[in-house]
């Protein structure tokens, strides 16, 4: 039976709640008592009423920031033409999302470092799969000759390893320069990717022959 309109305005209230209280205090306090606390309610039990446990809501958390960062990223992805164009947008729209979505992405951060060592955990394994669709999409990208011959999955990682990186010093550092970072940080994946016939005729001299 589907939620009444109630019941998914509550489950939204403590989603947010829960997004509030992780991003403030971490994973390990973000207990029911302080999420019912945030949420103005009268006691746990009515979180219990709408999640299973922790781990459901945690999912929901994840599944509402996921939600945030599409709406956030898509449009500004599926604008542009060409593999290389799309990376540059991805990699500058997730590094920006941190300043757009803050407390959505700092949840985000400590929930997938307080499952870190879960590795077989359902956190570890969406991730997995969103990895393994962008190792198909750098290969697609390498058939079509627009980017150069390389391992994919080494690309991929180092990708999420960078942006992760960022993201945790942007959350760190309110005044840093985002739109800077994310650029540069795009500038040197681009490279990163270019075929080498690109590489040589950037980098050869004035004058110089072919």
């Amino acid at each position: 039976m589907g939620r009444t309109f109630t019941e998914s305005a509550r489950r939204r209230q403590i989603v947010e709640a829960a997004i509030e209280v992780i991003a403030d205090a971490g994973y390990a306090k973000a207990s029911f008592a302080r999420i019912a606390k945030h949420a103005g309610l009268s006691s746990t039990g009515m979180i219990s009423y709408h999640f299973k446990g922790k781990d459901d809501l945690l999912r929901e958390v994840v599944a509402e920031v996921m939600r945030v960062s599409e709406a956030y990223m898509r449009p500004r992805i599926e604008v542009v033409v060409g593999p290389r164009a799309r990376l540059r947008a991805y990699i500058e729209s997730n590094v920006q999302l941190a300043a757009a979505h803050p407390r959505e992405l700092a949840a985000l951060v400590e929930i997938l470092n307080g499952q870190g060592d879960d590795t077989d955990g359902e956190f570890a394994a969406g991730r997995r799969t969103v990895m393994d669709l962008q190792e198909y999409v750098v290969r697609a990208a390498q058939a079509e000759g627009e980017y150069g011959q390389f391992d994919a999955k080494v690309l991929v990682t180092a990708i999420r390893g960078a942006i992760d990186a960022v993201l945790v010093r942007v959350l760190r550092e309110p005044e840093m320069d985002v739109a800077t970072s994310a650029r540069e940080l795009a500038d040197l994946f681009d490279r990163a990717v270019r075929p080498a016939e690109i590489c040589m005729e950037v980098h050869r001299l004035p004058g110089e022959d072919a």
